[in-house]
């Protein structure tokens, strides 16, 4: 069988055709996911204390210097950010009192379970925060820890006001509130 030029030329049309049709179907059923098709990766630690003794005033997502030890033991989420802070000294930002409990399989080679850890921000974010915690009623509170798309663990730390009883009393009510009005108005969907 004898393939001419126009033979040829024919069968690499249809080829490339061929492959645009598929990339193009590639191209709609990737934009058509959407948002609703991105799970969002759960937190591996919550500081829960945090959202309802402080007011939260500004955040911040810092990466983490970690050991290998400390990442397996995330990745299992055995972490606890209870009475956990952040803290400033020299120009570095320090996580302290962070547990993250021991990995069981690393043996002879593994962390403190409540060593201090070094958080990474920029040098412009940490005289940002610098300027706010001299201020009178500032603080600095880690809110969560969690792994980032590229698998990279971060840490949501917040420039915080802490709550009076009265302001605690407050958000209490407004949240009833809501919680009533939202159950009132599914009754007439």
């Amino acid at each position: 069988m004898f393939w001419g030029k126009d033979v040829l030329y024919e069968s690499r049309t249809l080829q490339l055709a061929e492959l645009a049709n598929r990339t193009s179907c590639r191209y709609t059923i990737s934009m058509a996911k959407g948002k609703k098709d991105q799970k969002k990766k759960p937190s591996v630690a919550v500081n829960k204390k945090a959202y309802r003794n402080f007011e939260i005033v500004d955040k911040f997502e810092a990466g983490m210097s970690l050991t290998g030890s400390e990442v397996k033991s995330l990745r299992a989420a055995a972490a606890d950010l209870d009475g956990a802070y952040a803290r400033i000294q020299g120009n570095e930002c320090w996580l302290i009192g962070a547990k993250i409990a021991q990995y069981e399989q690393s043996g002879i080679y593994n962390h403190e379970p409540t060593r201090k850890r070094k958080l990474l921000l920029h040098r412009a974010e940490i005289a940002k925060i610098r300027a706010k915690l001299d201020q009178r009623g500032f603080t600095f509170v880690p809110l969560k820890i969690y792994f980032n798309d590229r698998g990279l663990a971060k840490t949501q730390i917040a420039l915080a006001r802490g709550k009076r009883q009265y302001d605690k009393r407050q958000t209490l009510a407004a949240r009833d509130q809501k919680r009533s009005l939202d159950r009132a108005m599914k009754k007439y969907r």
